[in-house]
């Protein structure tokens, strides 16, 4: 699953990776967690109906599907299965109509480690640096009381090489030879999209250790990301059913 991440990239490393122009000034964020906002890039097609090229926005991370009538009473839907999503009613319309990408820099995972009350937290990033871009799904949603929000999610796989040690879910990766195939909704349907929902190459990330305090999404400083040991690698020792979800 992907329920905490970071973007570090600076607006121009953004802006450079998506071909964008223009991004709003941003601070590094270290720890992004659930209901705060999130950037996602959009096809400047699919979000005006017209126009070229692609757009960035800030969407708030927890998707609304159009159709929930009071927010108050939905679970915020910050993840999605991508096996899955083009056939469920929360997730249909967004993939046929509002794919996005999620710029990251990488994203957080706990692991159990056998002690009681202990889940140890990784930051996962990529191993050749940069920003990445998960797999996203969007989804306007206008209250009863006239309120609108763009809401949004995270697309997840299984994991591939060192993250199915920590986690059996990670967040989908789009190559940047993908970005246009993905965003385009008028050209490509959910099917002819599908392959891009593969886990990425086992080597693609690395597992570095970190400090608990991760674990409050209040806590936001470069620290977070710090390495308190060398990076997870080979087979870990079997340590009872189960990985830990922080959400």
């Amino acid at each position: 699953m992907c329920g905490r991440f970071g973007l570090i990239a600076t607006p121009d490393e953004v802006g450079e990776a998506f071909d964008i122009t223009g991004i709003e000034p941003f601070p590094p964020r270290y720890n992004i967690a659930p209901s705060q906002p999130i950037l996602m890039i959009v096809s400047a097609s699919e979000l005006t109906g017209g126009g070229e090229g692609r757009n960035a926005l800030l969407v708030r991370w927890g998707l609304i599907p159009a159709w929930v009538k009071d927010a108050r009473e939905f679970s915020l839907l910050f993840n999605a299965r991508s096996e899955t999503a083009a056939e469920k009613p929360a997730f249909r319309g967004s993939m046929r109509h509002f794919r996005t990408l999620v710029p990251a820099s990488g994203f957080f995972e706990w692991r159990r480690t056998g002690e009681k009350g202990g889940a140890q937290p990784y930051w996962i990033r990529p191993r050749h640096g940069g920003v990445i871009a998960f797999a996203g799904l969007m989804s306007p949603w206008l209250g009863a009381d006239g309120t609108e929000i763009d809401t949004g999610t995270i697309l997840t796989t299984s994991s591939s090489g060192v993250i199915a040690h920590i986690h059996e879910r990670s967040p989908v990766v789009i190559a940047p030879s993908d970005y246009e195939r993905w965003l385009d909704c008028r050209n490509y349907e959910p099917r002819e999209v599908a392959d891009l929902l593969a886990p990425p190459p086992a080597d693609f990330f690395e597992a570095l250790p970190v400090a608990k305090t991760v674990s409050n999404a209040r806590n936001m400083g470069a620290d977070l990301i710090e390495p308190i040991g060398p990076a997870l690698e080979g087979e870990p020792e079997d340590e009872g059913p189960g990985q830990m979800d922080l959400f």
